[in-house]
């Protein structure tokens, strides 16, 4: 009889922490536009892609969907999961559902398995910080899956002894390592290893045996299919992937074999477009082959437990050739390769002299918070799932002295929180790539130069022993020559206070957000008290305001004036008064001479009376100093969109004689008149009305086509993909059927006649959610149904698709 053959594919999902330390929010980032930040980019190209990845018949319409997490093995990183809790709830719900479907299929063996705290790299830390990443990792998958975890994914798979012993004294039953990793083995009550280098046998469970008396089973994935999924194209198409997978099984083998990979699982979707369609594909067609079994590690374990035991080599890993030093010097692992390395070296030394000096201040000053400090630390994770005054509370009551006041508390909240920062610093990215100055190393330095901030409250200045060490890192960019110019340049103009929080907030009072809780980052805010004053483009503010710190509960209130001079010229200054009778006498002659006076008045009046530092328009945080600069922006953008409408309407004929002539377009002419008609475009498509928008849009679009027009892509597919979801949300049994589905194709055809392709994903999921959720309710009805079935069609989704569920 053939032994049983499984097949677990395993995803390794994750980003690096990218808040900024003091807001804990992640701001914009440029190089992942057209999206906000990478969470953002990324979550958009694979893990959302995988809850509902697309398999297409001939003709590229949907005829279904598979939630690739549901039929795979993977891990999320908990501070990426925290992230989609906040920012796309809906994906971590598929991610969740993924879990408890497979752990139904499965025996009560769910696909998720846990990961460390934030991806460090376990042999190179300490003991105290490898239980805490451990145990932080174990309790994140208990709040976000509801059930406990049987493995667990080590960073980079980097492994020694102590780390496989800090797994096993938690409880962990397995991880998955390259098969490089395994320096020798044997089976079961034999006296002889075997020991050649990478050719451990991939297809079963080992088990390592430690010095405690513990033990744990390992994985090792198969590394030659495995790379060819990362790096050569594998998933270019699902039917070679799945002929590859198949081919791993070897008929000399007498035990059931488990054919298994693990790569990141970026892969399927954003390091390889449309990866998750071949994933799709793949799992589909096995999960309905008799011959193998789609299986997780866990069930797997149960199933078949090990019969052979391993030793690994300390210190390795699967991305680097030379055990870990990819994090520890310059061992020649890189990804460019006219850059050195030479700054990995000094930069892990200055990290671990501030650990050092972090975690002897925690120790002792701890000790008069906490009774156990580092217990106090491992256990601080259930804060950090819940920065609740209650939660918070109940911490200090279980963990804390029994007769904390509010400051010692604060204190407590202080030490714990450079804790948390002194481990986010050692996340792995900040080594893996090139450059010191670069965007994952240096959020590394800015998590650093928090726990630096939060010592200075306990008058211990680690900043000048740190900076002496980070000055031997050199860097491959002149502009900062070492790592001493990379802290001033880009880290210590970041470091935030909370009268810079208070002075963001006044000054955002000049324009008020539409929305104002919308980025209320990591702070409580009371407005006490605020008088704003316009006058032609200039602004004056006066107020009271109250922050509070979520993380710390440190809390400050003042009073501000914000003198707007128009532009970006902004002046604010904070004053804490001492009555409130002394601050409504100043903020009432300030009022005053804003009305009657110049500006000139006013701000010496402010001088005489606001005598603290100044804050200017650089002073706001970066995502509301956008927002801001657009508003004061408008009217200039305006002036400029009414000179180009002028300039095209005068050169019409002109552009048409030249296009007919096929002259070359000068620029100044072609720059006028495609922004024209961006904007015409734009503004038809905000408005659309499927009456006469269409007819408009194409005359638009053919009065520019005689001379070579290109529409402004992003733009214009953004504009058309609002319009639909916004068309689309209309559905209901009350609602006006002909017209909502006569809207929706006219937008897709005006679409069309631009040769723009606006992103139909989220329009593909926002009709099936609509369609399932009447449906449900009773409320579905024929002429409703007919109207989905059209725009099912109109976006590549076959009708027969509206009866899936997930």
């Amino acid at each position: 009889m053939t032994p049983p053959r499984y097949i677990c594919i395993h995803g390794h999902f994750y980003q690096p922490p990218r808040e900024n330390p003091w807001l804990d929010e992640v701001e914009v980032q440029d190089s992942a536009a057209p999206y906000h930040d990478w969470n953002e980019r990324i979550t958009r190209e694979c893990y959302a892609p995988n809850t509902r990845a697309r398999l297409l018949d001939g003709q590229g319409r949907i005829i279904n969907l598979v939630n690739n997490y549901a039929w795979m093995s993977f891990n999320f990183g908990p501070t990426l999961l925290s992230w989609l809790a906040d920012n796309a709830p809906e994906v971590l719900a598929g991610i969740v559902e993924a879990d408890r479907v497979s752990s139904a299929r499965r025996g009560g063996h769910g696909n998720a398995l846990a990961q460390v705290y934030n991806h460090i790299i376990m042999p190179l830390a300490s003991e105290h910080d490898r239980r805490t990443q451990v145990l932080w990792g174990l309790a994140d998958f208990r709040h976000r899956f509801g059930r406990e975890p049987e493995g667990m994914w080590l960073a980079e798979t980097a492994a020694d002894v102590a780390s496989l012993e800090s797994l096993a004294e938690a409880g962990v039953r397995f991880t998955i390592l390259a098969p490089h990793q395994a320096r020798r083995w044997r089976k079961l009550g034999e006296e002889k290893w075997v020991e050649i280098p990478g050719g451990i046998d991939p297809s079963r469970a080992y088990l390592c045996k430690l010095p405690s008396g513990r033990s744990i089973a390992l994985f090792f994935y198969d590394g030659i299919i495995s790379r060819q999924v990362a790096f050569e194209r594998l998933l270019d198409s699902g039917e070679t992937f799945l002929s590859r997978l198949r081919l791993g099984f070897d008929p000399a083998r007498t035990h059931a074999q488990l054919m298994h990979m693990a790569t990141d699982g970026e892969s399927y979707g954003h390091h390889h477009p449309h990866g998750d369609m071949a994933l799709a594909y793949v799992l589909q067609k096995l999960a309905k082959d008799p011959t193998v079994r789609l299986t997780n590690y866990g069930e797997y374990l149960e199933k078949h437990p090990p019969e052979w035991e391993v030793e690994i080599h300390e210190k390795s890993a699967w991305s680097c050739a030379h055990g870990v030093e990819r994090w520890n010097s310059d061992c020649g692992c890189k990804t460019r390769g006219d850059w050195h390395q030479r700054w990995r070296a000094p930069l892990r030394k200055a990290f671990d002299q501030l650990k050092e000096d972090l975690d002897h201040l925690f120790s002792t000053r701890g000790r008069e918070c906490f009774p156990d400090p580092w217990a106090a630390r491992d256990a601080y994770i259930d804060v950090i799932l819940d920065r609740s005054p209650r939660t918070v509370r109940h911490f200090f009551k279980k963990h804390g002295h029994a007769d904390l006041d509010d400051s010692q508390v604060r204190d407590g909240l202080r030490l714990l929180e450079m804790q948390r920062h002194g481990l986010l610093m050692y996340t792995s990215c900040g080594w893996f790539f090139d450059e010191l100055s670069g965007l994952e190393t240096t959020q590394c330095l800015h998590y650093a130069a928090r726990a630096i901030h939060l010592a200075r409250h306990f008058n211990r200045d680690c900043e000048k022993k740190f900076i002496q060490i980070l000055k031997t890192a050199p860097s491959n960019v002149p502009q900062f020559k070492d790592g001493r110019g990379v802290w001033d340049q880009l880290i210590r103009p970041g470091v935030v206070d909370l009268d810079r929080v208070l002075a963001h907030y006044a000054m955002s009072l000049i324009y008020p957000a539409a929305r104002p809780d919308e980025r209320g980052y990591s702070f409580d805010l009371e407005v006490l008290d605020r008088e704003v004053r316009g006058r032609g483009s200039s602004h004056l503010a006066v107020g009271r305001l109250r922050v509070r710190s979520r993380s710390t509960w440190e809390e400050e209130e003042t009073a501000f004036v914000v003198i707007h001079y128009g532009g970006f010229d902004f002046h604010t200054v904070l004053r804490r008064f001492a009555t409130p009778k002394e601050y409504d006498a100043v903020k009432r002659r300030l009022l005053d001479m804003y009305k009657t006076g110049s500006l000139a008045d006013v701000t010496a009046l402010a001088a005489r009376e606001f005598e603290g530092q100044a804050h200017r328009l650089d002073d706001l945080f970066v995502d509301e100093q956008r927002r801001i600069i657009g508003i004061v922006l408008s009217d200039r953008i305006d002036d400029y969109q009414r000179a180009f409408e002028r300039l095209a309407s005068q050169d019409d004929d002109v552009l048409n004689r030249l296009g007919q002539m096929r002259y070359p377009i000068p620029k100044a002419l072609r720059a006028a008149a495609s922004s024209y008609l961006d904007l015409k475009l734009h503004e038809e498509i905000v408005g659309f009305d499927s009456n006469g928008s269409l007819s408009r849009i194409q005359g638009l679009f053919e009065r520019g086509r005689t001379w070579g027009y290109q529409p402004e892509r992003e733009l214009l597919e953004q504009a058309i993909g609002d319009a639909l979801k916004k068309t689309l949300g209309g559905l209901s049994p009350e609602a006006d059927l002909a017209a909502l589905g006569q809207q929706a194709e006219a937008l897709l055809d005006a679409a069309a006649q631009l040769g723009i392709a606006p992103d139909i994903w989220p329009l593909q999921n926002q009709l099936l959610d609509a369609y399932i959720h009447l449906s449900d309710s009773g409320a579905m009805t024929r002429p409703l149904g007919e109207v989905f079935s059209g725009l099912a069609q109109k976006v590549k989704m076959t009708p027969d698709l509206l009866g899936w569920r997930p």
